[in-house]
């Protein structure tokens, strides 16, 4: 007989390291031709963070998206960064950028209000000019004003940014602090149906809402929810590293023996963003990388017992684990 049921799971997620930190640096140059170069420390991990922070910087900067160039990938040669870990990038790295473009934009409105004959708190950036306020017909272009500033001036037009939270130590008598650069929000739904025969589980339809703060790529924070939902319905179903824990045999060794999810699996399926803008993070922009994963399993299993009326207390739920579960009730 095969059983449906419907599960939910919702909760939060802190962006940042727990108690604060944990640092990250950046630094804008802006080129003679008009184009930027943002070098971090975090690297890439499919998230896509070199997208969003050359969004941030062009943002400040008045130019296009295209015309900033991230450079991340040697320790070396890039400022400091605590890693790509604690869904921190988007925010924290985010606020370096931030800043770092903001200076960088300084010292191009000093250059250029000597250009213009203005006051820098008198000049705005759009679409890759400097214009005086109030007078649209005097203008000087950003590659024209780097070439006065790398020729003429002697300047390098350079901006350096630098976040991190403060460490924030509970207060003895109450226990209050604040550990948190922001938190984010999100609930997971989950439909399968319950094979009582054999133990199998199909999930039938899955929908993740969740709080991305403000969602400076839309569509990067899908694909984070997407990507983070299919994690979590692979640790609910399939994914065993220690079949028999404590004892380590049978402990698959290659990643044929290791099952994860494959297209196959992938049940109807609704990403949803939420928007409510942190106060402090850049443009309002929350992590939500990790939040993505978390709240699928829970809500697979509660969906499971809505199913069969018994709860499965260890993941994954195999259909050995699902037969013994119901033997038991």
């Amino acid at each position: 007989m095969k059983n449906r049921g419907t599960g939910i799971a919702i909760g939060h997620y802190p962006t940042g390291q727990n108690g604060g930190g944990d640092p990250s640096q950046a630094m804008v140059k802006i080129q003679p031709d008009g184009s930027a170069v943002l070098t971090v420390g975090s690297c890439d991990l499919g998230q896509g963070c070199k997208t969003i922070l050359a969004q941030m910087a062009a943002e400040v900067l008045g130019m296009e998206y295209e015309q900033v160039k991230v450079i991340n990938h040697s320790v070396d040669n890039t400022p400091m960064s605590s890693g790509s870990y604690a869904s921190r990038v988007t925010y924290v790295d985010g606020k370096a950028t931030v800043e770092a473009a903001e200076n960088a934009r300084e010292i191009l409105f000093q250059v250029a209000g000597e250009i213009l004959e203005a006051s820098p708190s008198d000049l705005i950036i759009e679409n890759g000019k400097v214009f005086v306020k109030g007078d649209r017909k005097r203008f000087k272009t950003i590659s024209k004003i780097v070439e006065v500033a790398t020729y003429e001036k002697h300047k390098q037009v350079v901006g350096l940014g630098h976040f991190m939270k403060d460490f924030s130590k509970p207060d003895p008598e109450t226990g209050e602090c604040d550990p948190f650069c922001t938190l984010s929000w999100g609930v997971s739904f989950a439909e399968v149906e319950v094979d009582t025969d054999t133990g199998e589980v199909e999930v039938l339809r899955f929908v993740s809402y969740y709080d991305a703060g403000k969602a400076i790529n839309p569509m990067l924070v899908e694909g984070q929810i997407q990507g983070g939902s299919v994690m979590g319905l692979g640790a609910a179903l399939m994914e065993d590293l220690h079949p028999y824990y404590p004892n380590i045999e049978h402990q698959p060794d290659n990643l044929s023996d290791y099952s994860i999810p494959t297209t196959m699996d992938i049940p109807d399926f609704e990403a949803l963003i939420y928007e409510c803008p942190s106060t402090e993070g850049p443009y309002g922009a929350k992590g939500i990388g990790e939040l993505s994963a978390n709240y699928p399993s829970p809500a697979i299993i509660n969906a499971i017992h809505d199913a069969i009326g018994v709860w499965l207390t260890e993941l994954p739920a195999s259909p050995e684990k699902v037969l013994r579960a119901l033997e038991s009730q």
